[in-house]
């Protein structure tokens, strides 16, 4: 078979090879070039296609073993080889315990500085903080919009202020 011959059925079987990427990659993208990476692999090694022999099967199995070999690179870079003594971090991993230790300091500071902001201010904050819209807090407390938002923000500040000062007096 001459090379003309060998590109021209090449270029006729590879509208078969389409949909059997898209089935591999799930990814209209990745197909695209997993085909692409087939066809040139079937260029490059065309003297390794036995005459008499079925050229899209052929073609299927370069792509299948392209695949699998990218596929394998893949996940061979997102692996975690653990080269500590005894296998320290993979180990770690199953005997680990949830600690709620810390998120209890967090809540019981935030409670803490939540007394330091006026209730004029703390009231809007916590409706806005459960998930009501400034419109809504307008409405439920008989204040305008902006004095709602004002108000929030004020709130915003001090607690983020009362916060930084128990921060400080920690370190």
């Amino acid at each position: 078979m001459t090379s003309l011959e060998f590109d021209t059925n090449i270029g006729m079987a590879s509208k078969y090879l389409k949909p059997f990427a898209i089935k591999l990659t799930k990814n209209l993208d990745d197909a695209n070039d997993l085909i692409q990476d087939t066809l040139l692999k079937a260029v490059v090694y065309k003297e390794k296609f036995a005459l008499d022999t079925n050229l899209k099967a052929w073609l299927y199995t370069i792509m299948k073993n392209t695949f699998i070999t990218s596929y394998n690179r893949l996940t061979k870079n997102k692996t975690f080889v653990d080269l500590t003594e005894n296998q320290y971090y993979i180990d770690s991993v199953n005997n680990s315990v949830s600690n709620l230790a810390y998120s209890e300091f967090v809540l019981n500071d935030i409670k803490i500085a939540k007394n330091t902001v006026d209730e004029t201010y703390l009231v809007p904050f916590e409706m806005y903080f459960k998930g009501y819209k400034y419109h809504e807090i307008s409405d439920k407390l008989n204040i305008p919009i902006g004095t709602v938002k004002n108000r929030i923000f004020i709130a915003r500040k001090e607690l983020k202020n009362s916060l930084m000062k128990m921060e400080a007096s920690i370190n």
